[in-house]
């Protein structure tokens, strides 16, 4: 028995794909609320190549985690 198929999988390509673009421009600020959390302001700066790394291999699995559970909650409930 298939329970993946081309609906339930493009459910989760679609919701992977939406959290990481969402996901991505929410981790940009909190990264610079973090990195200047003493001033009274949001400050826009670009993460170092390192940071991005560690940002983007987070979120990508995070991303996978949601795609997988909206299916799962879509399909059992």
């Amino acid at each position: 028995m298939h329970i993946v198929k081309n609906k339930n999988l493009n459910l989760i390509i679609i919701s992977f794909c939406v959290f990481l673009f969402i996901n991505l421009l929410e981790n940009l600020i909190h990264y610079n609320i973090g990195r200047y959390n003493n001033k009274d302001y949001i400050k826009l700066s670009n993460p170092s190549k390192s940071d991005w790394i560690k940002i983007i291999f987070i979120m990508f699995i995070f991303a996978m985690l949601q795609g997988i559970l909206t299916f799962v909650f879509n399909y059992y409930f």
